[in-house]
């Protein structure tokens, strides 16, 4: 009887410690699911804890499936551990469905290519998000994966759709301007930002892509009801820059000479000569100061527009 029992309870012991070590094994056989639930729990006691409302809560499920997959990897904190060389060639290989279906990608330079999608950043959109919102700065470009968008004008009606292979949200980041148009999600959409830093730095080092993403930027701006001109104001600032330095650098030495004259003794030996040397100084501005490019400012040099 009790050989029995203990037989029994022997028996029942080893079969809870073997499902217990099977159970172990599996879950570290597949990790990635495992962080995942235990991510998707932190995320539902999140919820519970700030007293989210409940479709806001269905929301944030859905993004976590809808992104993850019921994966969930650090791959940031894995590539971060790569040599340059080989995170280079994974991601270049991760983006590869991204390349093929961008024509602008497709027809480029492979050194361009390879320079853009390593800074790229993938971005999760559900419908209905709003992904750029008209009359903000830009500080971002998107490519999208797959799904689609909508561009929104400001009384609602939507002038154009975007779907696989398309990008959108360069023209702020070409002309320095605010957005000219929202962009709503009309799917769930895959998208890769590429950010204006990361932007303006591979731009610089390929004149020839900068010029046909304008191109192309002034043919959207025409088709939404944008002047197309803006494309070309680009450098206005840079200029506009260059002669308030011209013109402050006159002042300053001119307000220079007055203070000396003003000093000087009534003397008309002295006088003549203070009228020379500020005739001097003027000559002399002329020669060493940057020419402005503006006809309103060349008459302070005593020129003549072309």
């Amino acid at each position: 009887m009790w050989l029995t029992m203990l037989s029994m309870i022997s028996g029942a012991t080893c079969y809870a410690l073997f499902l217990g070590h099977a159970t172990n094994l599996v879950q570290s056989l597949d990790s990635s699911r495992r962080q995942y639930r235990e991510k998707v729990k932190q995320v539902e006691e999140y919820m519970a804890y700030r007293k989210l409302p409940r479709d806001m809560r269905q929301r944030i499920t859905e993004y976590f499936g809808h992104r993850y997959q019921g994966k969930f990897f650090d791959e940031e904190l894995i590539l971060g551990e790569l040599s340059e060389k080989l995170r280079e060639d994974v991601i270049n290989y991760n983006c590869r469905s991204l390349v093929a279906s961008v024509p602008f990608f497709a027809n480029a330079d492979a050194n361009f290519v390879s320079d853009v999608v390593t800074k790229l950043k993938y971005e999760v959109f559900q419908p209905g998000d709003i992904i750029i919102k008209e009359g903000t700065i830009g500080t971002k470009m998107y490519f999208i994966q797959e799904g689609v968008v909508d561009i929104v004008m400001a009384n609602g009606e939507v002038a154009t759709s975007l779907s696989d292979g398309s990008y959108f949200g360069e023209i702020c980041l070409l002309t320095n301007a605010r957005r000219v148009a929202s962009v709503r999600a009309e799917t769930y959409c895959n998208l890769f930002s590429l950010s204006v830093d990361h932007f303006n730095c591979v731009l610089d080092q390929y004149p020839l892509m900068r010029k046909t993403m304008e191109t192309v930027a002034a043919e959207r701006l025409n088709k939404i009801g944008k002047n197309p001109n803006i494309m070309a104001q680009r450098d206005e600032p840079n200029s506009l820059n260059t002669e308030s330095k011209t013109i402050s650098a006159v002042v300053n030495a001119l307000a220079a000479e007055a203070e000396h004259v003003n000093n000087m003794s009534d003397d008309m030996a002295q006088n003549s000569g203070s009228e020379q040397s500020l005739q001097n100084l003027t000559e002399n501005l002329k020669l060493s100061l940057p020419r402005p490019k503006s006809d309103e400012f060349r008459s302070l040099f005593g020129g003549s527009s072309p």
